[in-house]
C-alpha cells in the first residue's frame, strides 16, 4: 500500500467519449450491466440532468477544461484552438500547487498562430502548455490513427508492437479490424463489420492500456511527490466509434439486447430545414438502418462493457492503495450518441442522446456522507466541474472567469436553490447542412435552453424547436411553431437573451477589484467639479494639489 499524506487531496477526473447517459444500468438500461459504475454511484451522488455546454467533443471539452461556455472561450467545433491564454484547469490547479495530468484524450489543438504573434516558441515549457492545454501530457491519445491521418503516431502503437501487434499501423491493422468468417482482415470504420471480434485481444486492448497507465501515474505520483496533490483526467476513447471491441464483449450482447429506435413518421417529415438536412446526410441516413443498428449497438454495448471492467480494475488498486479515502473520483461524458434515435446518428443536435450525459461523483469528504447513493434532478452543466475542483482544493474562487456553479451545495446536501435554466451551443459553420441550406456563417450557430420542463433551441436562421419533456420525454412532439406555445417560446426568447447579455469578457478583474474601483477616479483626476469650495463638499476635505506637501498660502 502507498503511504499517503492524510491532509493531502487527489481528484480523479474519468471521461467516456461519447457515452449517452442512459447506457449504464444505474441509468435504467435494462440488459447492459455496469455494476463498477453502479457501484460508484452507491458510493456519491448520480446526477439525472447533467447537460455539456456542446453536442461535440472539440468544444464539449473546451467547455469542460475552462469553466464556460463556448461564446466565451471560442474553441466552438473540433480543429478550433482555444485561443493562447485562455485560463485552463491545469493553469488554475498550478496556481494552486495541484499537478494535473493528462492520461488519454483532449482533442485539444495549440493556437500556433497566437503563440508565433507572442513570440513564444511552442517547443518551450510554455508552448507546451499551451498546446497541452494546461495538461502536463502524461499519455496522450486522441484515439484515431488511421493511415494518412497527419498525427504523431501514439505510444499505444509501440506497446502492441512490444507484444507481438506489429505493423505499419498497429491501432489500424489490431485494434481497429477484425477477421470475417472468410479469413479477411476487415476494417471496423465500415459499420458492415461492428459485430465482428477486434483483433486485438483485450487486455491489451486501448480500454486496458489507458487503465493500465492511470495506474502508472498515480503510483508514480504517490511514491514521487507524496506531499504534492493532483488531478488526473482519465480520458478514454471509447465508446467512440469506429464500433468494433475486442473478444470476448464483441459477443456479449446481440440484436434482442437492441433498444427500439426512439423516433416518428412525424419526424421523418418534419418541416424544420436543418433538422431535415441532417437526416438526410450519409451518416445519419446510415444509423437510420435497422440493419446498421443491429450492427453497432451490440459492439458499443461492448466497449461500455469493457470500461466499466476496467474501471473495476482502476478502482480495485485504488481501494487496495488507500487512495479512495482522499481522492473525488468523477465519472462523465463529452456528449452522446444518437445511435438512430430521431433518425440521427452520431451527435451534433439538441436531443437528449446528443446533450445530457452520465455525471457520477464520489466526494471523500464527511460532509458528503449525507447525499451517498443519492440522485439529483438538479440541472447540472459540464462547466461546473472546474470550479468544483478549485473548491475542493481549496483554490479561490473565480466568478471573473468560472460560467459554472461549484457542486458542493449538491454534494453535501446545502444548496439553496440552484439554477433554473442549463444552456448548451452549437455551431454548424463546418457542417455539411450549413452548406446544403446556404447559410450565412454568422447565422450558423443555434442555442439550446433547458428547465425542469422545457426543452428550447433558438436558431440564428430558422424557427425554433420546443419540445416539453414532461408530457413528451422522448422529444417526438415538436412545438417550435405551434402557436398556442407563443408564450413559452417568448419565455425562453427571455432567457437565452438574458444568458447572452450576461458579461463573459471581463475576465481580467475580480470581483473584488472591480468592487474597490466601484465609484471612484484614479487619485488626481477631477471630474465635474466647479471649483475647490465644490471639493471641500464632495469629499469632506479641502482641495490640496499635491499632497503631502506644505501647502502654498493663499494671497
Amino acid at each position: 500500500m502507498i503511504e499517503n499524506n492524510i491532509g493531502k487531496r487527489n481528484v480523479l477526473w474519468i471521461m467516456a467519449d461519447q457515452l449517452r447517459f442512459d447506457y449504464l444500468s444505474c441509468y435504467g438500461h435494462p440488459s447492459l450491466h455496469t455494476p463498477n459504475l453502479d457501484a460508484l454511484a452507491a458510493k456519491g451522488v448520480r446526477f439525472d440532468r447533467a447537460y455539456v455546454q456542446s453536442p461535440f467533443c472539440g468544444p464539449s471539452r473546451a467547455s469542460y477544461y475552462t469553466g464556460r461556455y463556448c461564446r466565451s472561450h471560442g474553441a466552438t467545433w473540433n480543429g478550433f484552438p482555444l485561443r493562447v491564454g485562455e485560463p485552463t484547469l491545469g493553469d488554475h490547479m498550478r496556481e494552486i500547487g495541484v499537478r494535473c495530468a493528462l492520461v488519454g484524450k483532449t482533442h485539444m489543438m495549440p493556437d500556433l498562430e497566437g503563440m508565433n504573434r507572442l513570440g513564444i516558441d511552442p517547443d518551450s515549457e510554455v508552448g507546451q502548455r499551451h498546446a497541452e492545454c494546461g495538461f502536463e501530457p502524461y499519455e496522450r491519445d486522441d484515439g484515431l490513427h488511421p493511415y494518412g491521418f497527419d498525427e504523431a503516431r501514439p505510444s499505444y502503437d509501440d506497446y502492441l508492437r512490444r507484444n507481438g501487434f506489429d505493423s505499419a499501423n498497429p491501432w489500424e491493422e489490431w485494434a481497429n479490424s477484425g477477421i470475417d468468417k472468410y479469413g479477411n482482415v476487415r476494417s471496423g470504420w465500415f459499420l458492415k463489420y461492428s459485430d465482428l471480434a477486434a483483433r486485438v485481444p483485450a487486455k491489451h486492448s486501448e480500454t486496458a492500456y489507458i487503465t493500465g497507465r492511470a495506474i502508472d501515474f498515480m503510483q508514480a505520483a504517490e511514491s514521487s511527490r507524496p506531499n504534492q496533490p493532483w488531478l488526473m483526467h482519465l480520458s478514454y476513447i471509447k465508446p467512440h466509434w469506429p464500433y468494433i471491441v475486442s473478444p470476448p464483449y464483441h459477443e456479449m450482447y446481440g440484436p434482442e439486447d437492441v433498444l427500439p429506435a426512439v423516433r416518428s413518421n412525424a419526424e421523418r417529415q418534419t418541416d424544420h430545414p436543418l433538422f431535415r438536412a441532417y437526416q438526410n446526410s450519409r451518416i445519419c441516413q446510415a444509423f437510420a438502418s435497422e440493419e446498421a443498428r443491429q450492427k453497432v449497438i451490440p459492439a458499443y454495448m461492448g466497449l461500455v462493457k469493457q470500461l466499466d471492467d476496467q474501471l473495476g480494475r482502476l478502482l480495485a488498486w485504488m481501494e487496495d492503495q488507500g487512495l479512495m479515502d482522499n481522492t473525488m473520483i468523477v465519472f462523465s461524458s463529452d456528449h452522446g450518441d444518437y445511435l438512430g434515435d430521431h433518425w440521427m446518428g452520431e451527435k451534433d443536435l439538441f436531443h437528449e442522446p446528443s446533450l445530457r450525459t452520465p455525471l457520477i461523483i464520489y466526494d471523500p469528504r464527511s460532509a458528503a456522507d449525507i447525499t451517498r447513493g443519492q440522485n439529483s434532478d438538479e440541472l447540472v452543466e459540464a462547466i461546473d466541474l472546474l470550479p468544483t475542483f478549485q473548491s475542493f482544493f481549496g483554490g479561490p474562487a473565480k466568478p471573473q472567469l468560472f460560467e459554472g456553479l461549484a457542486l458542493d451545495p449538491l454534494l453535501h446536501d446545502t444548496a439553496d436553490g440552484w439554477r433554473d435554466v442549463a444552456f448548451a451551443e452549437y455551431d454548424i459553420a463546418t457542417r455539411p447542412a450549413r452548406l446544403e441550406l446556404g447559410t450565412p456563417l454568422d447565422k450558423s450557430g443555434m442555442v439550446t435552453a433547458i428547465d425542469k420542463r422545457w426543452k428550447y433551441t433558438w436558431f440564428r436562421d430558422f424557427r425554433p424547436v420546443l419540445f416539453d419533456l414532461e408530457n413528451d420525454p422522448r422529444e417526438l412532439i415538436d412545438l417550435g411553431a405551434d402557436p398556442a406555445y407563443e408564450k413559452v417560446r417568448q419565455h425562453f426568447d427571455a432567457a437565452i437573451l438574458e444568458w447572452a447579455t450576461r458579461p463573459h469578457g471581463r475576465t481580467t478583474m475580480t470581483h473584488e477589484q472591480l468592487n474597490r474601483m466601484a465609484g471612484k477616479e484614479p487619485t488626481g483626476i477631477l471630474i465635474g467639479l466647479w471649483d475647490e469650495d465644490d471639493y471641500e463638499r464632495v469629499f469632506g476635505r479641502s482641495y490640496d494639489r499635491r499632497p503631502g506637501l506644505p501647502r502654498r498660502a493663499e494671497v
